[in-house]
C-alpha cells in the first residue's frame, strides 16, 4: 500500500492516506465559535487526505477545555460552516470529532454545569479553567435513566456537524473522556447493565455509535479508541480484560458498516490492534504517536506493511500545513512550537510556513 495513493473510506474518496489527527488548539474563544484563525488553520491543511477537527463538545456540560469550539449553538454551527466551506473550496475533506469530556473537566469550563461520569470517581490532576487551575471534581455518577439523554447529546451534536457542512463525524471514545470512561474499569464501577463485565462496559459506547449512525448514516460515522493508552485516569492494565472489552466493542459495531475505526496505539502490528481490525471488518486508520511524534518512517511502515488503511498524524501536520508535499518529496519539516499549542491567536497556529519552492 502506498502512503500517497487514494483510498475510499465510507462516503469519502481520499487522494492520499494521511489523516490529520484531532488536535486541541483552544482558539475558539469563550463562546466556542470558530473564527477567522480557525478557518485559515484548517484551510491551510486541506491537502491532507482527511482532516479530523479538534474535539468539539455536543453539549455545554461536555466542554473540557478553555476556548474549545462547540457544536451546540447556531453561532457555533455557522462558525464551523465557514471552516468546512473553506476546506472544501481548497479540495479537502473534513470530519468533526464529537467529544464529551465526561469527568475530565470542571464547572469553571462548563458554565457551572455539573460534571458527569459513569461513576463518582475523580481523576488525579488539575483542570485548566478560565480562572486558573483547579482539582478535578468528583463527577455525578450518571443514573441508568440519564444515559439516553447523553446519547441524544452525541446524536444532536452529530446532526449539527452535518448541518455545519462536515463530511462526517468521529465519536471520541479515547484518551479518558466520557465514552472511554465507560470502557475503562478504573473509571467505571457501575453495577447496572453498563458496568462490570467487559461486554457491559462496552454497551454504552455501542449504543451511542449505533444511535449516531442511525441519525446521520453509518458511512459518515467514525469511532476513535485508544486501548491501553492509560491517560487521564482511564487505566486498562489487564491485557485479557482489555482485549475482551474492545472485542465486545468491535463485535457490537461491526454490523453497522461504519466509515472507519481510528485506533491510537503504539504497537500497530501487535495482536490487540490487528485482532480488533479483523473483528471490526471495516476500514482502520492508525495513530502510532502520542508520547512520541509520528515520523515519515513510522507512517511508511504502517502503509507498507498494510497494518491499516490510512495513517493518523498529529504534530507534523500541526507544524507543516503542506505535510503531504514535504513527506512525498522528502523535504525538511518545520518544528512544532509546544509553547503555542494551547494559546490564543495566530502565533504558532496559522504562521507555520509552506515550503517556499
Amino acid at each position: 500500500m502506498n502512503l500517497f495513493s487514494p483510498v475510499t473510506l465510507g462516503d469519502l474518496e481520499l487522494p492520499n492516506r494521511l489523516v490529520m489527527a484531532p488536535l486541541t488548539r483552544s482558539r475558539s474563544g469563550r463562546d466556542g465559535v470558530p473564527g477567522d484563525d480557525v478557518v485559515e488553520y484548517y484551510r491551510q491543511r486541506a491537502s491532507m487526505g482527511l482532516l479530523v477537527s479538534e474535539g468539539t463538545y455536543p453539549s455545554h456540560a461536555g466542554q473540557g477545555f478553555v476556548r474549545q469550539p462547540g457544536l451546540v449553538t447556531a453561532e457555533q454551527i455557522a462558525g464551523w460552516r465557514r471552516v468546512t466551506d473553506a476546506v472544501h473550496a481548497d479540495g479537502g475533506r473534513i470530519i468533526a470529532q464529537v467529544m464529551h469530556a465526561g469527568r475530565v473537566t470542571h464547572p469553571g469550563n462548563t458554565g457551572g454545569r455539573e460534571v458527569v461520569g459513569p461513576s463518582a470517581i475523580a481523576i488525579d490532576g488539575m483542570s485548566r479553567t478560565y480562572d486558573g487551575k483547579h482539582p478535578y471534581p468528583v463527577p455525578h455518577a450518571l443514573a441508568t435513566a440519564e444515559l439516553p439523554g447523553i446519547i441524544e447529546e452525541f446524536t444532536q451534536g452529530s446532526r449539527n456537524a452535518i448541518a455545519a457542512g462536515f463530511d462526517g463525524i468521529e465519536l471520541h471514545g479515547a484518551n479518558g473522556y466520557l465514552l472511554h470512561e465507560f470502557l475503562a474499569p478504573s473509571a467505571n464501577h457501575r453495577t447496572d447493565a453498563y458496568g462490570g463485565s467487559p461486554a457491559n462496559r462496552a454497551r454504552f459506547v455501542i449504543e451511542t455509535v449505533t444511535a449516531v449512525a442511525a441519525a446521520i448514516g453509518a458511512s459518515r460515522t467514525w469511532l476513535r479508541i485508544s486501548p491501553e493508552h492509560n491517560v487521564q485516569g482511564a487505566l486498562e492494565t489487564d491485557p485479557a480484560d482489555t482485549l475482551a472489552t474492545y472485542q465486545a466493542l468491535a463485535d457490537g459495531i461491526a454490523p453497522l458498516g461504519l466509515a472507519g475505526l481510528s485506533v491510537l496505539h503504539k504497537d500497530p502490528a501487535g495482536h490487540l490492534v490487528q485482532h480488533l481490525r479483523a473483528r471490526f471488518g471495516g476500514p482502520i486508520v492508525l495513530n502510532t504517536g502520542f508520547g512520541t511524534v509520528t515520523s515519515l518512517e513510522d507512517a511508511l511502515a504502517v502503509a507498507g506493511n498494510g497494518w491499516a488503511d490510512a495513517v493518523v498524524v498529529g504534530r507534523p501536520a500541526l507544524a507543516n500545513p503542506d505535510l503531504v508535499r514535504r513527506w512525498r518529496e522528502r523535504l525538511p519539516l518545520n518544528e512544532a512550537d509546544h509553547a503555542t499549542f494551547y494559546t490564543d491567536g495566530a502565533k504558532g497556529y496559522t504562521d507555520y510556513p509552506f515550503w517556499a519552492n
